[in-house]
Parts: structure tokens; sequence; C-alpha cells
């Protein structure tokens, strides 16, 4: 019976990474303060929700590859956001759909 839990628990985990595939890509710490020049280098930025699966709501500055969690209630971040929200590229929650579509055009069928 030890086997056929361990293969009932690997399904499951397997089932809710292909469902919840940002599950574990959720910032679990802010920052409440952020470097003056840190906001002058930022590439693209997302928003978190606290709401589904992840827990706390922050603004998610890219930079350079890496990922910075911050308050969205800092006010430097409010005024910058509303300052550069159309300089700079939003990015968008990965979704299972839309990397699938990205495998799809990429093995040449249409979707």
């Amino acid at each position: 019976t030890v086997p056929f839990i361990s293969m009932l628990f690997l399904t499951l985990l397997l089932l809710f990474l292909a469902l919840f595939p940002g599950a574990f890509n959720c910032c679990t710490k802010i920052s409440e303060e952020i470097p003056k020049g840190i906001l002058r280098r930022v590439e693209g930025f997302e928003m978190q929700k606290a709401d589904g699966l992840c827990r706390l709501e922050a603004v998610i500055l890219y930079i350079k590859g890496r990922k910075f969690c911050v308050s969205p209630r800092i006010r430097k971040v409010k005024k910058w956001m509303k300052k550069n929200k159309h300089k700079i590229p939003r990015r968008k929650p990965h979704s299972r759909k839309q990397r699938r579509t990205k495998i799809l055009k990429r093995k040449g069928k249409k979707v």
C-alpha cells in the first residue's frame, strides 16, 4: 500500500502543478522600501493580487532577468507606475494556454 500512496501523492502533485503553473512563482515576502536607482532600471513589471494562490499583494519588478517584490503601497512605486504604465511592458502571468500556443506556433501548426 505504501507504493500506491506514493504514486497517488505524486500524481496529485503533478496534477496541481499542471492546473496552477504559477503557484510556486508567487512573492512570499515584499520590501516596504525601494532604493532610488532601482526604478530607473526596471524592464517590466506585473501586479500580484492577494487572491487565489498568492497570499500577498505585490508589485513584481523585473530587472536584468531578476524579480523584486515590493509593496504596492510605496508612494514612489505608485507614482512610478502611473508615470510609466505605457513606456514599460507590463508582464502578464504565464498561463498554460499561452505556453501551449507558443509551442504549437514553434512546431508550425496553426492555432
